[in-house]
């Protein structure tokens, strides 16, 4: 029997889910790709399309099992007194504080876990509904608090550990090499052979229990897997080795793309007269872009009487290193600006570049820039006639604002200004590897990334989709719900397509404070990175325990940094400032919950109602 009074809570609680599945998007989903964008492996644009797709199928294929453990092993059933509207309203208060933790944090830049955030929540839920002694705070099987908040420390440093020696290997074996580009070639198989083991034991060793894969038989698994590995190494040997044989090492530019299916014919296909460079992107993290150097500028800056620069910030700007920078104006050379004014300008700076777009967001900006707010209050005529000029314009910017972001001129820092020089230094202590080489592992790069994606989805639905499933259920059914409720297939669709939205539409902002703001990315370090935080994540998930896939990334980031060979070649100072942000997650995340579901049980009535 539906609950028909409580109706209001399961729409109220359905929006922050929502809400909560936006912020996992926008915050760990951007994360996650982070690594790739920040190589140069993928563009933007390209980690929305593979994000959206393999997010889906991970969370609809094996998203389910997760939820179990944090609508449950948390908070015993039995604190709800079998009252389903008071049920209703814990998860619904769990959620609403989570969500708005991780969504002030987001529009701050300030990257945290969703998964720490929601299981805060729930036990502050659990201490204003059953107190604290009912909370399992042990490890209860591996489903209390204390097993999940093992993953904190734990998570971050396996993941480091898989993520160093993965690239060692590739250290050791290829870039160490008088001559790495032929070993680059054939050894690349081999690391296909890796990613896609983990990608298909994703699949089938922690597959969805709607499945039923989990009950095969051990020799079904491995041969499954193994099979499925073998394969994508064997087509990568028939078609991949040749295809990338001709373009790196021949230096054959006159070869397409889809010419890969030539196979091994590809290796009697005679080099092009005169070739003297591979045809391969530039992977190099800092590149100029001389579209930037233009002269213009804004009213403001006209009336603060500011100088123009010839980079930009916020999303725009070129750095280069000291032998390489561009002539004109810096921080350094301009004492009288100071910080906010630098990035004011820098933003201004990259918003003269969008205005000149053809496209939906070039009108947008224009009409942006060119209908300003005027003199007065709000509530002036004047200014609500702007209002609804500008309203169609700021609807536009806010869906396709991150297709034209510079994620990487972000992570750099504005030449100057005292994280910008950090940077620097950073980058220095990096050894640049050849474009010929990098070109190689940017293909397993989009492998990698499109596994963690699936593992991601897989694992972090949990975080939404098991409260939502919880306040569903009970209020369709009209009873409290026992410990191993159904999670249906629609809610994982409707919440993974949710969270894919928060990637594509907000997840430069937190783009712009990873990858490169931690350590220097290229494709042979990004797919390392990824497959480390991925292995982490399915060891974990394996046995039920919700783990944050950005703390796992983020701790194979720091591994490879330190194969560097020098502490200097990691921030410090930005993974001080995240584990600042995922500490503070926890009591926060549980007094905004705790809070609101205290206020609302406790809350004064008039008797009888």
């Amino acid at each position: 029997m539906v609950l028909d009074k409580f109706t209001y809570v399961f729409a109220i609680g359905t929006f922050f889910a929502l809400l909560d599945a936006y912020n996992n998007g926008a915050n760990d989903v951007a994360n996650a790709w982070a690594t790739s964008v920040s190589s140069r492996s993928l563009s933007y644009r390209q980690a929305m399309i593979f994000g959206t797709i393999f997010e889906m199928l991970g969370a609809i294929t094996v998203g389910a099992r997760t939820a179990d453990t944090i609508k449950n092993g948390i908070i015993p059933n039995g604190a709800f007194r079998n009252d389903a509207g008071v049920q209703m309203l814990a998860f619904t208060c769990a959620l609403a504080g989570a969500s708005t933790w991780v969504m002030w944090c987001t529009r701050h830049s300030a990257h945290v876990s969703s998964t720490y955030s929601l299981v805060s929540a729930v036990a502050g839920v659990g201490i204003a509904t059953a107190g604290a002694a009912n909370v399992q705070w042990g490890w209860n099987d591996g489903k209390g608090l204390g097993a999940i908040f093992a993953g904190l420390g734990m998570a971050p440093a396996i993941a480091a550990g898989f993520g160093a020696a993965i690239f060692m290997l590739i250290k050791v074996v290829v870039h160490m090499r008088g001559n790495p580009v032929p070993w680059a070639v054939w050894t690349s198989p081999f690391f296909f052979l890796i990613a896609g083991t983990i990608c298909t034991l994703s699949i089938v060793y922690k597959g969805s229990p709607n499945l039923g894969l989990n009950k095969k038989p051990a020799e079904f698994v491995v041969g499954v897997v193994m099979g499925t590995g073998g394969g994508v190494a064997l087509l990568s040997a028939l078609f991949f080795v040749p295809y990338v044989h001709a373009v790196v090492v021949k230096k054959d530019h006159t070869l397409k793309w889809y010419q890969f299916v030539y196979g091994p014919m590809l290796f009697l296909r005679p080099a092009p007269e005169g070739a003297e460079f591979a045809k391969v992107p530039n992977y190099a993290v800092i590149q100029h872009d001389a579209d930037l150097d233009v002269e213009e500028t804004s009213p403001a800056d006209k009336h603060n009487n500011l100088p123009t620069l010839p980079s930009s910030a916020s999303g725009s700007q070129p750095r280069q290193r000291k032998p390489q920078a561009p002539a004109g104006l810096s921080a350094l050379d301009n004492p009288q600006l100071n910080y906010q004014q630098l990035m004011a300008q820098g933003e201004e700076r990259f918003h003269a570049k969008l205005r000149k777009n053809r496209g939906p967001l070039g009108w947008a900006m224009r009409t942006l820039h060119e209908n300003p707010m005027g003199a007065g209050a709000i509530y002036e005529i004047n200014n609500i006639k702007i209002i609804f000029k500008r309203l169609p314009a700021q609807i536009v910017c806010m869906f396709t604002y991150g297709l034209y972001y510079d994620i990487h001129a972000a992570q750099s820092g504005v030449h100057g200004t005292p994280e910008g020089d950090r940077m620097e230094r950073v980058y220095e202590h990096a050894h640049k590897y050849p474009n010929e080489v990098e070109h190689l592992y940017s293909f397993v790069q989009i492998l990698t990334a499109c596994t963690a994606s699936f593992a991601h989805g897989a694992n972090d639905i949990g975080n939404s989709v098991g409260p939502w499933a919880v306040i569903y259920a009970a209020w369709s059914t009209g009873s409290a719900q026992a410990a191993k409720a159904e999670v249906p297939i629609w809610q994982l669709a409707v919440l993974s397509a949710t969270i894919s939205l928060g990637l594509i539409t907000y997840g430069y902002n937190i783009m712009k404070v990873m990858g490169n703001k931690i350590t220097y990315h290229s494709p042979s370090r990004g797919c390392s990175m990824e497959m480390g935080a991925a292995i982490t994540v399915l060891v974990f998930s394996q046995y039920s325990l919700p783990v944050s896939t950005s703390m796992c990334i983020t701790g194979a980031t720091v591994g490879v940094g330190l194969c560097n060979g020098s502490l200097k070649a990691v921030n410090f100072h930005r993974v001080g400032l995240l584990m600042i942000s995922w500490i503070a997650t926890i009591p926060i995340a549980g007094t905004l919950a705790g809070v609101t579901m205290g206020l609302f049980l406790n809350a004064p009535h008039f008797p009888g109602q």
